[in-house]
């Protein structure tokens, strides 16, 4: 089904806070000149609540990669406010130590480091004791599959195989929020559909939020329980969230309206 996108009434505003675990209100994200700027996001309005798995999807230069600068704290907004969890990523960003963790489009793995001291590095950085940063790694790395890999260095796994380390090392760190910037877009179809449908499965089954960057529309079918499609500049083209009762001819309806909204 497919949600219309309308802002909160002030009677409403204090229950979204508390529910939301991200927030946009009226942002938008300039870059150049500020006399003849380059607008990224345009006056952006978005709730994801504590739970969601979203997929933001849009084409390249849609505004997506800003609006996940903005949210890991990395950028701040031009005008406007973004929270998480009630807080400002940019401004503190040092609250959020051990709360967010991120997959990027590459493994970004140490190649001096074995898989599983890989898998520990964000617990190092959290000063958990040596003990359970082996533990909390040998267990992820066996729930990705890569049991018997664990002291295998990251040039002796396949890709796929890298990127399930990455992974791995997200979860490990039991961040309440996980961000993936196109974390599979470097594999080959089948393993990059066989590692999200195995992501998605582990972000319910640890009641994670998750934010998920794409421009591939089979993806964000696979990912989200909600599809953000933005255009250029960020604005929100459509708002839909999926469920069990969403029929395969909705999808088939929902797939054909984002492909022409895409193709604009």
């Amino acid at each position: 089904m497919i949600a219309p996108v309308k802002k909160a009434d002030a009677m409403t505003a204090p229950e979204i806070a508390e529910e939301a675990e991200i927030r946009f209100e009226n942002v938008s994200k300039h870059f150049g000149n500020p006399a003849a700027p380059f607008v990224a996001v345009d006056e952006l309005d978005l709730e994801i609540d504590k739970g969601q798995m979203v997929a933001l999807l849009g084409k390249t230069g849609c505004g997506k990669s800003t609006m996940f600068n903005m949210i890991a704290g990395l950028s701040a907004p031009t005008s406007g406010r973004v929270t998480l969890m009630g807080h400002d990523p940019f401004k503190e960003f040092d609250w959020f130590r051990g709360k967010i963790a991120i997959v990027f489009q590459n493994d970004r793995l140490l190649p001096w480091r074995t898989a599983v001291k890989n898998v520990e590095l964000g617990l190092e950085m959290l000063e958990t004791t040596k003990e359970e940063r082996r533990e909390r790694a040998i267990y992820w790395l066996h729930k990705l599959g890569l049991a018997g890999h664990e002291d295998d260095y990251p040039h002796a796994l396949s890709g796929g195989m890298r990127q399930r380390v990455s992974i791995a090392r997200a979860f490990a760190t039991n961040a309440e929020l996980l961000l993936c910037d196109e974390p599979f877009s470097a594999l080959d179809e089948i393993t990059s559909k066989r590692l999200r449908m195995e992501f998605a499965r582990l972000v319910r089954e640890n009641g994670k939020t998750a934010v998920f960057i794409t421009h591939s529309i089979n993806e964000a079918f696979d990912i989200g329980d909600r599809i953000v499609v933005l255009k250029r500049p960020a604005q929100i083209a459509h708002d839909i969230r999926l469920d069990a009762a969403t029929s395969d001819e909705e999808k088939e309806a929902i797939r054909r309206m984002i492909h022409d909204s895409l193709s604009q």
